[in-house]
């Protein structure tokens, strides 16, 4: 049998339409309250490591090979780690393992008890695969992701502790222990390229200097793979130099154009807690219809027209990273909305999380696209708690995904009847990778 061709006329291809701006007029506000003063231990640059060395070290530079690699900032009593890099096969034929060591030591003569109150670690893959979600997915066991960072987020969002850690550590005096040695595989993967993401809140009794360090996998007599012993990793931290290639240095504060850079020091705060409020204790529902916003993790150049700067200041720094934890990477924000009706008739209220076109000063509104383009903004876990028909406090988490210019969906929809308050919760840890600033919208719905 002859099959015969079958000839279609070609239909001129017809070329996308932008997206449309959607301008929303309403009132955005400050975020009440402020970033905690608790240190954190900020390893992201560089983000991509090709050689082994030092990624960021707080140790002091006396006796060191390379004296700039070390800040000289010891922690005392409550910090947190916060890690973030990538791995490369440096060529394709080196597929070796590349290993993440963060290294703790005790300078003083008697022994330190560091607590692991919280803390998790996930690779990019196996672990945590960027697969495409919904834009709102509820999550009540925590087993929605997207990255590690995400994952990691929502680990510590529900205050769990990754059991790869342990509860605790004894650090003999003028002694040092590996908090991590993990590794960041790339073979066996298309393309050879692996991150992983970490986040550990501790609690010491004694003052401790921390080093992230990067290395290669050692192999052994059969030459296999094997991770770096903690003298191998002394070694790095005593003779190695500052991790290169470099990421792109920043631009001081106050020119332009804005070039923000990658963060490697100490920043200043892990929590960021406020109560939401425009008249005396409560925050007045907005008349039906209309919205009232409030900025989350706002920075420099894009406030949104409220002239509030979130990020967390660094205390140290090297010359050629961030000023600034432009996007506030791992800290949490807990926020608490007394919602009041005023009015003598029952209003909807929805509350959501929302991605904006970044904008410093606001003309017209806020503005967002539809359809958003396809770059993701954020992607992370969210939890919201508040009181039921039933006056009894319930818990739901979500999680998230918002792209540029997103309008985002109600993460709840309340009906406040006349007089009559009620109050909402929202807690986050802001996920590595994401893009700031998103916004924090109450409206009430016309209905």
């Amino acid at each position: 049998m002859v099959i015969p061709f079958l000839i279609f006329a070609q239909t001129p291809s017809v070329p996308p339409q932008p997206p449309q701006e959607i301008v929303q007029p309403h009132q955005v506000y400050p975020l009440p309250g402020k970033l905690n003063s608790i240190p954190v231990f900020n390893s992201n640059s560089p983000e991509l490591v090709l050689n082994e060395g030092i990624l960021l070290s707080t140790f002091p530079p006396k006796g060191k090979a390379h004296e700039n690699a070390h800040l000289n900032y010891p922690f005392p009593g409550r910090f947190d780690i916060f890690a973030h890099h990538v791995a490369k096969a440096p060529t394709p034929e080196d597929l070796r393992t590349l290993y993440l060591g963060i290294l703790i030591h005790n300078p003083r003569k008697n022994p330190v008890k560091l607590q692991i109150l919280q803390g998790a670690s996930y690779l990019s893959q196996p672990d945590a695969p960027f697969i495409e979600l919904p834009a709102q997915v509820e999550d009540p066991q925590g087993m929605v992701y997207a990255g590690p960072g995400s994952r990691v987020m929502g680990e510590l969002l529900r205050r769990d502790r990754q059991d790869i850690f342990p509860p605790h550590l004894v650090i003999p005096g003028g002694q040092s222990q590996m908090l991590v040695n993990l590794p960041i595989p790339v073979k066996d993967l298309d393309p050879p390229l692996n991150g992983r993401s970490t986040y550990v809140r501790l609690q010491t009794n004694g003052n401790v200097y921390v080093a992230s360090l990067a290395k290669f996998a050692p192999v052994d007599e059969n030459g296999e793979e094997r991770p770096p012993t903690l003298k191998e990793w002394e070694t790095v931290l005593q003779a190695g130099k500052l991790v290169t290639p470099r990421d792109r240095p920043p631009t001081p504060p106050g020119t332009q154009p804005i070039i923000y850079g990658r963060v490697a020091g100490v920043s200043q705060g892990s929590l960021w807690e406020g109560r939401l409020t425009n008249r005396g204790n409560w925050l007045m529902i907005p008349p039906k219809g209309s919205a009232i916003s409030y900025p989350l993790s706002s920075l420099q150049g894009g406030t949104l027209g409220t002239q509030q700067v979130q990020t967390a200041p660094m205390l140290v720094r090297y010359p050629d990273t961030a000023y600034q934890a432009h996007g506030n990477y791992g800290i949490q924000y807990s926020l608490t909305l007394p919602l009041y009706n005023p009015t003598l008739e029952a209003k909807t209220v929805t509350v959501r999380l929302q991605t904006p076109i970044k904008q410093d000063k606001l003309i017209g509104g806020l503005r967002f696209l539809d359809p958003p383009t396809s770059q993701v903004f954020f992607r992370g876990p969210i939890a919201i708690r508040y009181l039921n028909k039933r006056q009894t406090w319930q818990t739901r988490y979500f999680h998230l995904v918002q792209h540029r210019g997103q309008l985002g969906e109600p993460l709840i929809k309340q009906k406040i009847f006349p007089q009559r308050w009620q109050l909402v919760r929202i807690d986050f840890l802001y996920p590595p990778d994401a893009t700031p600033p998103q916004i924090l919208t109450v409206k009430t719905e016309l209905d």
